[in-house]
């Protein structure tokens, strides 16, 4: 057997570790070294409690839901321990419990757990005897072949492979056993998970290749995970497969970044979560190959997701019926998609560009996404995700214990604990202080070991003291990262501005007497001797700033964001007026003022302002309502309280509110329906849809169910003469569910008994338009919509009147 410890290039969840080299020389790689999340203690108000959550919270109860949910059983049953089918949903269930043993084995390096060693140990035990003897390991295939075939997910192909740029999803599930497999084993020390990776790997390899199989893949990261496996084995051959996977895509979807050769793409399009692992399998093949095509490559395409379609919050990934990425400039925010992985996939990319140039507006939008849209895929309580993350809320959106498709859960327990690994970088010559955080931190430059310890209250506070301490005084760069919004850039290419210049610049000190250093790539480079206990104290000002969008951006006209250093706030409804927050308008010339609240969501810094509350009124114009007082919050925080009204982009004129309704028949009735849920309010909240399937607006929907009657109830608040109803139908075609119905009736109750109106008027069922329907006058307490769902569709309402 080799010993692999002396090699060194470890990623860790996205941050590479370089460690000990035998005196061998360092093979080719990023020019810049992150130190790694061993090295960095974080001693904050902020984040060390969030990693120390969860490892106590996240990771224990993601493990509890792969057991009840038999995706562990799934292995159990391919080895052989117990019997039975596949147990759950989705063939790529196996990579969840790898993302968290990946995530187990971070968290053990800052807090040791026999238990959960011991469990890890048992649980790759299991994985191992699921493996076949050649190296395959896909429980879904391994359990229906135990079956005569019977059970194969219809997304995989009899033969191996054959389906996996479509949906069968094995190289997805490997690409994960390696990370998890890497850093297992530098965790450990134990070679259990990386012995099953190579001997999979190794298997991958003998079947892929230019004279053998050739299917791309349809879910990127085995790139990743290959490339994991070479720096911590040497075997170029890995390296070589990874950058197979990558130049074989051409003639394939855009849906998975397989419509052109990866060096020939320029623009973002697709799945947002299989794009971000691509560019950052792309980046390490041009950090380690020096490949300049796919630089530039991902260099375009970034500039194409930064200048035109990322969401002020950092997220990415406009749409749902693809989860990822629209055309340029459109960015809607109730429905915006921002799934967690997608910020999470997105630091990846950004901070392995920053490795390979230095440049701090990769790590801008790294900090962004961070504090932002990362950070609302997880409550305060560590037990509760969000799978997208809306810009704006009317309530139906919630956190979730748990997913059938899993993937963010388990994301974000193996993500947090390597965040400590994103705060310094180094040369030899030059530390890089990316991320502010108070922390200890202990590692080598070169031949030289470094101590540095940093003291903040960021991100709430902007000062900064950072003190070094070299084993021994010597000659190097501390480059302290500016970031932009502390020098007017809301982002990099201006997608967002601030409304307003802000004149107060940063302060930095050493040693006490303020200095002006040389900026270079967005870095204050302080050059010097650097003695023990030498002090840097910076003051970044953060006064609160009121963002505008590019007017491209069709949902934010007239509407602005609040941002306060690195953090996008939004308005919730428990701290403002009645839980009205959609019907805001801001008072630009109102002035903001600030404080932090200890006992409000476990601590955090408010903003206070005000505007006005609108309101439609019955000959159909909106009134202001007398000013109040607007609160907001820092947008990660949102509903941890309870699902409710939210938005980020507040409107400065009511014309871009939505009103509170004008008090109509149908918005003064008590609404019931065959299907209770939240998004009832919906049919008489007055907002209506430009189309049918308008994710900006509420709706209410009856799927999954088909082929039957549904029906919604309108109980008036006193007795009513109606004559007319019309109704604004969802369809979600050609990708979702539903589709407008096969046929409807309007009945009202007489005596105790449900009667159809007597029509004076056609019905019509119509998309991306009104069905009206004239009726003889009938005087009423209850009135009753009946729909027939289609026989392969369900169907949904945005609006009904009764008139």
């Amino acid at each position: 057997m080799k010993n692999y410890g002396a090699l060194v290039y470890i990623f860790f969840a996205g941050t590479i570790l370089f460690g000990g080299c035998s005196g061998e020389d360092s093979p080719a790689d990023y020019p810049i070294r992150p130190v790694d999340f061993t090295s960095v203690k974080l001693t904050d108000n902020f984040w060390a409690p969030r990693i120390k959550k969860n490892a106590s919270v996240t990771i224990p109860i993601a493990f509890s839901y792969c057991e009840s949910t038999g995706r562990i059983k799934n292995f159990e049953i391919a080895g052989g321990l117990d019997t039975g089918r596949f147990q759950t949903i989705y063939p790529f269930d196996d990579s969840d419990v790898f993302k968290i043993i990946e995530g187990a084995s971070y968290s053990l390096q800052t807090f040791p757990d026999p238990g959960l060693e011991a469990y890890l140990d048992t649980l790759i035990y299991k994985i191992g005897i699921a493996q076949e003897e050649d190296g395959y390991l896909y429980t879904n295939r391994t359990i229906a072949e135990m079956h005569g075939g019977k059970g194969l997910h219809p997304w995989a192909s009899t033969n191996r492979w054959e389906l996996d740029s479509i949906l069968s999803h094995e190289l997805y599930n490997l690409g994960h056993l390696y990370e998890a497999a890497v850093a297992h084993f530098q965790a450990t020390g134990k070679r259990s998970l990386l012995d099953i990776a190579i001997k999979s790997a190794d298997l991958v390899d003998n079947d892929f290749g230019p004279d053998r199989v050739k299917v791309y893949p349809g879910h990127q990261v085995i790139e990743m995970g290959l490339v994991r496996l070479y720096r911590v084995t040497g075997e170029k051959k890995y390296l070589d497969l990874a950058r197979f996977f990558l130049d074989i895509r051409d003639n394939g979807d855009t849906y998975n970044q397989a419509h052109m050769k990866v060096i020939d793409q320029k623009e973002a399009v697709g799945h947002s979560v299989r794009a971000t692992y691509m560019y950052s399998g792309m980046a390490d093949i041009a950090a380690i190959e020096k490949d300049e095509a796919y630089l530039e490559a991902i260099s375009e395409i970034w500039e194409d997701i930064v200048y035109r379609k990322i969401y002020v919050t950092g997220g990415i990934g406009a749409t749902g019926g693809n989860e990822g990425f629209a055309e340029p400039y459109f960015l809607p925010n109730m429905s915006a998609y921002c799934e967690t992985c997608a910020s999470i996939g997105d630091i990846f990319t950004n901070h392995r560009l920053f490795l390979l140039h230095g440049e701090s507006k990769y790590i801008d939008i790294l900090e962004k996404t961070l504090y932002n849209s990362m950070l609302s895929g997880v409550s305060l309580s560590g037990d509760r995700f969000f799978y997208p993350n809306p810009l704006e809320s009317n309530g139906q959106h919630n956190r979730q214990a748990w997913f059938g498709c899993a993937c963010c859960p388990s994301n974000v327990a193996r993500f947090v604990p390597a965040i400590p690994g994103y705060v310094y970088a180094v040369t030899g010559d030059d530390v890089y202080v990316n991320l502010f955080a108070s922390n200890n931190a202990e590692f080598m430059m070169g031949d030289r070991k470094i101590r540095i310890a940093q003291r903040t209250d960021f991100p709430w506070d902007g000062n900064v003291e950072i003190s070094i301490f070299p084993e021994s005084p010597g000659k190097f760069s501390v480059r302290v990262r500016i970031p932009g919004w502390a020098v007017n850039e809301a982002i990099p290419g201006g997608l967002y501005k601030f409304a307003c210049q802000n004149d107060e610049r940063y302060l930095i000190k050493l040693n006490g007497d303020t200095i002006t250093p040389l900026v270079e790539n967005g870095y204050a480079v302080i050059d010097r001797k650097w003695d023990k206990g030498d002090q840097i104290a910076i003051s970044f000002p953060m006064p609160v700033r009121k963002v505008k969008a590019d007017e491209r951006i069709r949902d934010d006209t007239d509407k602005v964001a609040i941002q306060r250093g690195p953090v996008i706030f939004c308005a919730e409804w428990p701290d403002n007026n009645t839980g009205n927050i959609l019907n805001l308008v801001l008072d630009e010339s109102a002035q903001f003022s600030t404080g932090f609240e200890p006992s409000l969501l476990d601590g955090t810094r408010v903003i206070k302002t005000s505007g006005w509350q609108t309101r439609r009124k019955l000959d159909g114009s909106v009134e202001m309502l007398p000013r109040e007082d607007i609160t907001l919050i820092p947008y990660a925080l949102w509903n941890n309280r309870g699902p409710g009204q939210m938005r980020v982009w507040l409107p400065v004129v009511k014309d871009r509110t939505r009103p509170l309704p004008a008090p109509t028949i149908a918005f003064r009735s008590r609404v019931t329906a065959s299907r209770m849920t939240n998004l009832l309010s919906s049919v008489n909240d007055q907002d209506l849809p430009e189309h049918s399937n308008d994710r900006s607006v509420s709706y209410y929907h009856w799927w999954p169910a088909k082929n039957q009657w549904e029906w919604i109830q309108y109980d008036f608040a006193g007795t009513e003469t109606i004559s007319s109803s019309k109704i604004y139908w969802f369809d979600d075609g050609p990708d979702g569910g539903c589709r407008i119905p096969d046929a409807w009736e309007l009945l009202y109750l007489s005596d105790n008994i449900w009667k159809p109106v007597r029509a004076r008027s056609t019905y019509t069922i119509t998309k991306d338009s009104w069905d009206s329907l004239k009726f003889t006058p009938v005087r009423v307490q209850s009135v009753k919509l009946k729909v027939k769902l289609n026989r392969d569709f369900s169907a949904g309402v945005y609006e009904w009147i009764v008139e």
